[in-house]
């Protein structure tokens, strides 16, 4: 009823000639994209202008993909307004169209809200040849400086301890966990990037992560979502407009960041991912390279895009993991009583890991049934391909349907359920599982995925082996609630709990 609510805002006479113009745009649209090259894959049928939306909860539009795999299979098409999207569900097909097929479903459809804000720069939103080139430098200059390596560790170690300070001021209190995460695991992209971290009551940082996470929100707003479908119709939609806003400040504020780092460059010696940047372009044009991908835009979308994606989804999924330890304190227990065996009170480093099979194993439950990431960033084929049985033209918008595989029930004992077994055999040693991809697969993997492994599991552990959470007085267990909420990724509802120090 959402998209009924969102018509009927307006006038019957506005209306009337908005959907007669509709009706025109969305047949024309419909019989260019049903021109029949082979057997496409089926789907419910769509309706003018609106397509399957009716059938769609736009709050949760994963959970209605999910049900509609039951009845057509896991390879089907959705028309999202007048777009054609074909989703792929379960753990074979997603691997088997990702992996085995990398090239042809290796290319990222972008919503035209995120056009306007990328114009095709940066490293998350963009393909061909900036995509690749970008990709690799952050790949391989991320690393020089630190990710998956020591001298992250160290960083993450120092984090956790300003996040512990936080932490105590509440004195047990209840209080929300989002922005002291949302600011630690930040400070640890930003201490690769920009070369420093940043102090959690500066007005400048925390707008900016703030912003960062609110737009995130929006994406997946009703009226945004009108507005990616039929943006010619929707660009007045106030969503829109925060988006640009929110966007606007974040670029004035890295440019002033650049600004200072251009000043004090030293080719000799960069302190960031930032600096090797620059160096990069300085060098290529040195050298008489012109249009090369190492400008000043992509450097602001770039860092843009590392600022966003090391942000939000590690202190996400650490917020889910709060939450379900005190959703679950038998399971809390264990983790603590693992971590006073095998740690103590000292500090605890990446290497304790292989030594907490149990802690190990609640960290990847929590990824598996959060599943932050459902749909994940939507990819497009990138020449016309047989699938399946089915023919995919080129060009068509894929939603590989991650939650489809972390809660894929030929793969998982209880898929709907927190159960930490799933990463333990029998004598209690934690176990991999190839249907775990909360990263996704294939050349689109988040290239961040060592460095997020890292955060989760040592911030989750200092703070495991520091508090206990419960929730906030007068509120049970049950009523905690497990209802994700959220746009690109889903986080849980806005709630409370209270870290109570161990000692007590």
């Amino acid at each position: 009823m959402q998209i009924l609510d969102f018509f009927q805002s307006y006038s019957s006479v506005s209306l009337v000639g908005i959907l007669a113009v509709l009706v025109l745009y969305f047949i024309s649209q419909f019989i260019f994209n049903s021109e029949q090259h082979g057997q496409e894959p089926p789907g419910p049928r769509p309706l003018p202008i609106i397509g399957n939306l009716m059938q769609i909860d736009l709050k949760r539009p994963y959970k209605t993909l999910e049900e509609f795999s039951k009845t057509y299979g896991p390879v089907f098409t959705v028309f999202f307004g007048g777009e054609k999207v074909v989703v792929l569900a379960g753990y074979k097909t997603v691997k088997n169209a990702l992996v085995n097929h990398d090239e042809e479903f290796g290319e990222r459809a972008i919503p035209p809200i995120i056009q306007e804000l990328n114009k095709g720069l940066g490293v998350l939103w963009s393909n061909g040849d900036i995509w690749r080139d970008i990709r690799r430098f952050a790949l391989t200059n991320l690393r020089d400086f630190g990710m998956g390596k020591k001298a992250c560790e160290d960083k993450i170690t120092e984090e956790c301890q300003y996040l512990l300070e936080v932490f105590k001021k509440f004195k047990g209190n209840a209080f929300d966990t989002t922005k002291p995460l949302n600011y630690a695991v930040s400070n640890i992209i930003c201490s690769m990037v920009y070369g420093s971290r940043f102090e959690y009551d500066d007005p400048k940082f925390t707008s900016m992560v703030d912003r960062t996470n609110r737009n995130i929100q929006l994406s997946g707003s009703p009226t945004l979502q009108a507005y990616n479908m039929v943006p010619w119709l929707f660009k007045w939609v106030a969503s829109r407009r925060e988006v640009h806003e929110c966007a606007a400040a974040n670029r004035k504020q890295n440019q002033s960041i650049f600004s200072h780092l251009k000043e004090t460059l030293n080719p000799q010696m960069c302190r960031g991912f930032v600096d090797a940047f620059l160096v990069k372009g300085q060098t290529l044009e040195k050298s008489g390279v012109t249009n090369s991908a190492f400008n000043d835009e992509n450097l602001l979308m770039t860092v843009i895009h590392l600022f966003a994606a090391g942000t939000e989804t590690t202190s996400t999924t650490l917020r889910w993991g709060l939450l379900l330890m005190a959703k679950y304190p038998k399971i809390q227990d264990q983790v603590q009583d693992e971590l006073r065996r095998v740690i103590g009170d000292r500090m605890v480093q990446v290497s304790d890991r292989k030594n907490l099979p149990f802690t190990d194993a609640v960290i990847h439950e929590i990824q598996r049934l959060a599943s932050i990431v459902p749909t994940a960033l939507p990819h497009k084929t990138s020449k016309d391909v047989t699938f399946q049985g089915y023919f995919i033209k080129k060009g068509t918008t894929v939603f590989p349907l991650l939650t489809s595989v972390l809660h894929d029930a030929n793969e998982w004992e209880k898929p709907h359920t927190f159960y930490p077994a799933h990463f333990l055999d029998k004598d209690g040693k934690f176990v991999k599982r190839e249907a775990f991809i909360p990263f996704s697969a294939g050349r689109r993997i988040c290239l961040g995925e060592s460095l997020a492994r890292m955060e989760l599991f040592m911030f989750f552990t200092t703070l495991l082996q520091n508090f206990c959470f419960t929730p906030p007085p007068g509120v049970s267990k049950e009523e905690l609630s497990l209802t994700p909420c959220g746009g690109i990724t889903v986080g849980p509802v806005p709630h409370k709990l209270c870290a109570v120090p161990c000692s007590e």
